[in-house]
């Protein structure tokens, strides 16, 4: 593998207007993947903060004041369906990563040039003085709500995170290239994305092609993503890894999210909105066809869980609630977060999907993580392959094909005196609950832990909604510790929902 500097040195894309649209230079997979086994066998290099001070010391206001020019864009005015603009680094984005381009003459670096970015308010930089500072990421745009107008349908900033967009979303929860550790008493290790490698796309390409180089003390990895944006963006990734040393968990395909509080669990303070959150639940569809949802929460202590399964079928963090009443927030936009669900290719295995969901005092922390944890983890000098799709939704969400869990909601209607019991309340809808009246023979099948205790249940049609709504109170014995439900609908002995999964914590 070969690199070769920019034909004009100190302009970021000075060098394309020389480049023919030509199938692009032969490059792939294999070829990150022997970098990141080459690094797995070496000891591992931390990552030097080379930044000058005040770059380094950049608040976040400051970073995002600093904005890339849209007309220096990579591939603008090339008449292609996508168009690439870079992030400065600064503040917390303080390790520069390696971006290239493969082209149809071979593999070409880009150069950080001052120019072809706005500095904003930030007078006390002087722009001449940057050289050579690197990039802190990049994101990618492309046509999906206008045919004249590119959108930004991709970000790739931090570690190893990247976000993307479909028509008419909103930027919300993130997904990653790996998890290591998380939640664990020895503390999480974030792997990081170090370098990137753009495919030249042609102009009837519907998809963009991403390499990624993964590194971190005790993992690397080598990606592949492939963008295809539209109504509801895809991104497949194929990835290898190599772990360096023992790790007690590695967490697969993880997304991360947030939620402050929702239809299930009111505020602590005075709110003037319904509900705060990028998520309102984890949807899994296990190897066997089952479908859980289980409804997040803001937890007051660390709270983990898990699915066991073999070869799941899909697992993602949705957003369900769509309408903007449920939220109020102009700004925000809850209801346009997308979802965004998993889907592995090939059989996974024996393993667990795992939701990590942390005390958060407000909406501007990432506190639920979820991913997938194989049984049979890689070793120190073996490999693991995985390939899974990664989309992200919004009016089409992935959903049973009987029915769904709509609500959760916890608490009391009016009763003459208060009491020490707990009642909750579970709408449904779906295709396998139209048409059914009073009458029909609607069963819940219902589940508590040995900590809770059941003292009534009913279901019945619900006549605003189409759908049907459970009812139950039950009493906690040990305030200290949780209460574990499960709840479904059946009719005839046949499941006709998702299974509603819940944890009312300590």
């Amino acid at each position: 593998m070969s690199y070769r500097k920019p034909a004009v040195a100190g302009r970021l894309l000075a060098w394309i207007c020389a480049v023919a649209v030509m199938p692009a230079f032969a490059f792939g997979l294999d070829d990150v993947a022997l970098r990141a086994k080459a690094l797995a066998e070496q000891p591992y290099k931390k990552p030097e903060n080379t930044l000058p001070r005040e770059l380094a010391e950049l608040g976040y206001d400051q970073v995002r004041d600093i904005r890339f020019k849209p007309d220096r864009a990579l591939w603008r005015n090339r008449k292609l369906p996508f168009e690439v603009q870079f992030f400065h680094p600064g503040g917390v984005y303080n390790l520069p990563v390696k971006i290239n381009v493969i082209g149809s003459g071979g593999i070409n670096p880009l150069s950080f040039n001052a120019a072809d970015f706005d500095y904003g308010n930030n007078k006390q930089l002087d722009p001449t003085k940057l050289k050579d500072v690197g990039f802190a990421g990049f994101r990618v745009h492309a046509n999906v709500n206008k045919a004249d107008y590119k959108d930004e349908v991709l970000v790739f900033q931090g570690a190893s995170y990247f976000r993307g967009l479909g028509k008419g979303q909103r930027y919300g929860l993130s997904a990653r290239g790996l998890a290591v550790d998380t939640a664990q008493l020895s503390g999480e290790e974030f792997p990081y994305f170090t370098e990137f490698w753009l495919s030249w796309p042609s102009a009837k390409d519907d998809h963009l092609v991403i390499y990624a180089l993964l590194d971190s003390r005790r993992v690397t990895g080598a990606y592949r993503f492939e963008l295809k944006p539209g109504d509801t963006t895809v991104m497949n990734v194929d990835a290898r890894i190599f772990p360096r040393e023992k790790i007690d968990k590695l967490g697969i395909a993880p997304l991360t999210s947030m939620f402050f509080f929702g239809e299930n669990q009111r505020p602590q303070i005075e709110d003037y909105r319904p509900e705060v959150h990028d998520s309102d639940g984890l949807l899994v569809n296990t190897g066997s066809d089952e479908w859980i949802w289980r409804p997040l929460s803001n937890p007051r202590r660390l709270l983990v869980t898990s699915f066991s399964t073999t070869n799941p079928k899909g697992f993602g963090l949705m957003q369900r609630d769509r309408a903007f009443s449920s939220y109020e927030d102009l700004e925000a936009r809850y209801d346009l977060r997308p979802s965004a669900w998993v889907m592995p290719r090939g059989n996974w295995g024996e393993g667990r999907v795992e939701l990590v969901q942390i005390p958060s005092p407000d909406e501007t922390n990432d506190n639920v993580v979820a991913y997938w944890v194989s049984d049979h983890p890689p070793k120190p000098g073996d490999s693991m392959n995985v390939s899974y799709a990664v989309s992200f939704q919004r009016d089409d969400l992935t959903a049973p094909p009987t029915s769904w869990v709509t609500q959760s909601r916890r608490g009391h209607g009016w009763t003459k005196e208060a009491d020490n019991t707990i009642r909750m309340m579970v709408d449904f809808e779906g295709p396998s609950l139209k048409g059914l009246d009073k009458d029909s023979k609607v069963f819940p099948g219902l589940w508590l832990s040995d900590n809770g205790e059941l003292l009534e249940r009913q279901v019945s049609p619900n006549e605003a909604t189409g759908g049907w709504r459970l009812s139950f109170r039950f009493r906690r014995i040990n305030p200290e510790k949780p209460v574990e439900m499960r709840a479904f609908l059946r009719r005839d002995q046949e499941s006709i929902s998702e299974t509603w999964s819940y944890i009312l914590a300590p």
